[in-house]
């Protein structure tokens, strides 16, 4: 029998195993566990609660603060598969107020639990499972690289076992994409602290996507998997702690940097960095606001180049809160318009721009364009309702047709012959010698017997 285990250093967590698990790996903070638990009260070993019971197996986040302490010591520590019997003193488990009807104040508790499964510790943006963490050494530090942050790490990237990457890399935040730096890495990375290690398990969107990458030999939409360690990385000063003239120096260097990633067609980089120096443009200077405006007509170029025309048009709308007048904006948002074919906005646009400058042979050109593309839209529509309106007269007409065609045709019959389906009685003697007399429905009575 295997001895008990001091887990929290006190006494108060103690674990003894009785059934290895398999493999070096143990959940860490963060990660959705699975298992079966059973709970007895340590003074008379009376069970109060077990998921065994129910056939449904228990899972929750580990360490954030959802289940009692010792659960999240004893369930860090077992490995897949692992069944072990967890002894949790009060102040680990319900203290001095119980958990009343089942568990008295101040009691001591044994649970037996069997570890089912884990899943990383979901870092995606979007909550959708595509960056799983698992940490393997934590760090040693409570902060995270931020954006602009100078990180140094070590990256080792698997793909069914086998390693297609193993470097060291350091790179600036949000510029990892030049450094050939996945984009989940670098999601990743500002949940890390200082000489943190994790594996990180990465869906295609957040690694090489439905291209691959051919050099590495990742095919088309595959799962990856990446070791990282966070070695070291330099903090930018905090932005309540920078000068005025430190923080419009700081926009000024990123802005710089994004347009040379802006004229080298790398428009996800560029956006990346336009938005962090703008998050350093927080007076009301006019030299601020000059550099906010060529910010979001940047922006609005790098929207464009990726045909984000919707995006585009927002940055307009930022731009144009700066300056409600700006020519710049105003067209490149009627090429947005154009482009999304909602042609009488992309008129406005064009038009509002002639009104401060009515010689702009750019403007002019477009106002033509649109004025060309309404009237042949106009003129479309008038078409297509009119072959509606005469496809409905066809239709109304062969319906006529169909109906007309379903009625008797009375020019067949001898006009006035006694059918068998008009007549109420046998026929008379009269009506037999003379069968093409009309008949009178008011006076036939009167010849039934002649």
């Amino acid at each position: 029998m295997e001895e008990y285990i001091d887990l929290s250093g006190d006494g108060g967590v103690q674990k003894r195993i009785l059934q290895e698990g398999t493999g070096d790996e143990t959940p860490s903070k963060g990660c959705s566990v699975s298992l079966h638990y059973t709970g007895t009260l340590d003074a008379d070993g009376k069970k109060f609660d077990s998921s065994r019971d129910r056939n449904e197996p228990f899972q929750f986040d580990l360490g954030t603060g959802g289940v009692i302490k010792a659960f999240d010591i004893g369930v860090a520590s077992m490995k897949l598969g692992e069944r072990c019997i967890l002894k949790c003193a009060p102040k680990y488990a319900y203290g001095s107020s119980g958990s009343p009807p089942n568990i008295p104040p101040n009691a001591t508790l044994n649970f037996e639990l069997e570890i089912l499964g884990w899943k990383g510790a979901d870092l995606s943006p979007k909550s959708d499972g595509g960056i799983q963490r698992f940490i393997l050494r934590a760090g040693t530090s409570r902060k995270h690289p931020k954006s602009g942050d100078l990180v140094k790490v070590h990256l080792v990237g698997r793909h069914e076992g086998r390693v297609f990457e193993e470097r060291d890399v350091e790179f600036c935040m949000d510029e990892g994409k030049e450094f050939g730096v996945v984009a989940g890495v670098e999601v990743a990375l500002e949940s890390f602290s200082k000489t943190e290690m994790s594996r990180l398990v990465l869906k295609p969107a957040y690694a090489f996507g439905a291209e691959g990458n051919s050099e590495l030999g990742v095919p088309p939409n595959a799962t990856v998997e990446y070791t990282v360690t966070l070695n070291d990385f330099e903090v930018l000063a905090n932005r309540s702690m920078m000068t005025q003239e430190e923080m419009t120096a700081q926009a000024k260097l990123l802005r710089e940097k994004a347009t040379k990633y802006l004229k080298e067609d790398k428009h996800e980089l560029a956006l990346k960095l336009y938005n962090s120096a703008l998050s350093y443009l927080t007076d009301q200077s006019a030299e601020a606001d000059a550099m906010k405006l060529a910010i979001h007509l940047n922006k609005v170029l790098c929207h464009q180049k990726m045909n984000a025309h919707d995006e585009a048009k927002l940055a307009c709308a930022e731009a144009l809160k700066v300056d409600s007048k700006n020519v710049k904006a105003l067209y490149r948002r009627g090429m947005s318009n154009l482009a999304l074919e909602d042609l009488d906005k992309a008129l406005q646009d064009f038009s509002a721009v002639l009104e401060i400058e009515p010689e702009n042979k750019a403007a002019l050109n477009q106002v033509a364009i649109c004025k060309h593309k309404i009237k042949a839209y106009n003129d479309q529509q008038k078409k297509v309702f009119a072959n509606m309106f005469t496809k409905f007269a066809q239709s109304d007409s062969k319906k006529a047709q169909e109906e007309q065609s379903r009625q008797p045709d009375v020019m067949k019959q001898k006009f006035g012959e006694w059918g068998d389906d008009e007549r109420e009685h046998e026929p008379t003697r009269f009506e037999q010698e003379n069968p093409d007399v009309i008949m009178l429905n008011d006076l036939h009575k009167q010849f039934r017997n002649m």
